[in-house]
C-alpha cells in the first residue's frame, strides 16, 4: 500500500511517500480503508521526535483515521477511530475495535476527524480541566485552529459569559467570531508576555480572565498566566511555538489561587478510562455535529502524497480548522 514513511527525524522534508506492507489486524482490531487521515500539530513534533512520547524509526505517522472497515461479505461500516500502532498516513490502517466509532451519515469525513483528537481535546478543556461555569470569561488561543474553533463553540454552549478568541491574523479572528467568540485579539509574531496580558485584559473590559486554553507556549503562556483572575485556570495542551515559558514557582500560583493544568489526550486512552473519557464525550460530539449544534471548521484536504506540504502549511500557521490527508486524491495530484 501507499503510505508516508519517516526514516529520519526532522522537519516536513522527512515525510516521504513510499510503498510499504499492508498492516494486519489482530482479533481485537479493525482493518480500515482510509478515506481521510487527520493531521494534528502533534504530528509535526512526532516527525522531529520532540513529542511527549518518543518514536522509533522508521514509522508511518498519523494517529486518527476515518474510512470503511475491510470486512469482505460483512455489513458496510464507516468508522472513525484511533490507530492501534500509528500508521494513519496510509491507504490502510489498523484501528482498535474499542476505539472505533460509527459515523452518522450526516457527518462528513473531515467533521468526523475533527471531533476525534481535536474535538475530544476541546471537550475536556471545557468540561474536565477548566470546568467552565456560566458567566465566566474564557480565552481560546489559536481560536481558528482545529481545537480552538471547537473550544469556542463548546465554551459558549457551556454558558461562558465572554469568549475571547486570539489568532495570528484578522481573517482567523473573523472566523472565530463567526463561530461564536465575543471578541477577537490579534497576537502576531514578536508578541511579548506584557502584550498578551494587556490585550487580554482590554478584551475583557479591564478585568482579568477566568480560564485560558493555551497551546502556544513561551510569551503567550507567560502573559496568559499573568492575566488570570483569582481562582483562574490556565490549561496547557500544546507548545506550538516550541519555546518554553518562564520557570514557574509555587508562590506565583498561590497569590491569586491560580491553577495551571496540563492536558494530553493520550491519558484518556488508558485502560479503564476509555468509556468515560473517550466513548461518552465522542458520541455526544458526533450527535451534536449530526444535528447541527456543533459546526467543526473544515480546513484544507491534501492528497496523501502532499503530507509534507500539509505540515509546512500547519507549521507556518497557514491552516485553519481540521487538516486532512485523502489517499484517494493522489492520482489527481499526479
Amino acid at each position: 500500500m501507499r503510505a508516508i514513511l519517516v526514516s529520519d527525524f526532522g522537519g516536513p522534508e522527512v515525510l516521504v511517500p513510499a510503498v510499504v506492507m499492508d498492516p494486519v489486524a489482530n482479533h481485537d482490531e479493525l482493518l480500515v480503508r482510509v478515506t481521510g487521515a487527520g493531521v494534528n500539530y502533534a504530528d509535526t513534533h512526532q516527525a522531529e521526535n520532540t513529542y511527549l512520547s518518543g518514536s522509533t524509526l522508521p514509522f508511518v505517522p498519523g494517529g486518527e483515521v476515518v474510512g470503511e472497515v475491510v470486512d469482505p461479505g460483512g455489513t458496510p461500516r464507516r468508522v472513525c477511530g484511533f490507530v492501534s500502532r500509528g500508521g494513519g498516513y496510509a491507504e490502510l490502517a489498523v484501528v482498535s475495535a474499542a476505539l472505533a466509532f460509527d459515523v452518522p451519515g450526516q457527518v462528513s469525513d473531515p467533521q468526523a476527524l475533527a471531533v476525534l483528537v481535536q474535538g475530544l481535546t476541546a471537550w475536556h478543556l471545557v468540561h474536565t480541566c477548566a470546568r467552565v461555569q456560566p458567566g465566566e470569561s474564557v480565552v481560546v488561543h489559536a481560536a481558528a485552529g482545529g481545537v480552538g474553533n471547537l473550544a469556542v463553540q463548546l465554551a459558549k454552549a457551556a454558558g461562558a459569559g465572554r469568549v475571547i478568541a486570539t489568532a495570528s491574523t484578522q481573517d482567523k479572528l473573523d472566523l472565530a467570531v463567526g463561530l461564536g467568540a465575543d471578541v477577537g485579539v490579534l497576537l502576531g509574531e514578536g508578541v511579548t508576555a506584557h502584550d498578551v496580558k494587556a490585550r487580554l485584559l482590554e478584551a475583557n473590559g479591564g478585568r482579568k480572565v477566568d480560564s485560558v486554553f493555551e497551546m502556544v507556549g513561551g510569551a503567550t503562556f507567560d502573559g496568559s498566566l499573568a492575566a488570570l483572575a483569582p481562582f483562574g485556570r490556565l490549561v496547557a495542551f500544546g507548545m506550538a511555538s516550541r519555546t518554553q515559558p518562564a520557570p514557574l514557582h509555587p508562590a506565583t500560583l498561590m497569590v491569586g489561587s491560580h491553577s495551571v493544568i496540563g492536558f494530553w489526550l493520550m491519558d484518556c486512552l488508558r485502560p479503564g478510562l476509555v468509556h468515560a473519557m473517550v466513548g461518552t464525550p465522542l458520541r455526544d460530539l458526533l450527535e451534536q455535529v449530526a444535528d447541527g449544534r456543533l459546526a467543526p471548521l473544515e480546513g484544507h484536504t491534501y492528497p496523501l502524497v502532499a503530507a509534507r506540504e500539509a505540515h509546512e502549511d500547519m507549521r507556518a500557521r497557514r491552516t485553519t480548522g481540521k487538516v486532512v490527508l485523502d489517499p484517494r486524491l493522489d492520482e489527481q495530484h499526479g
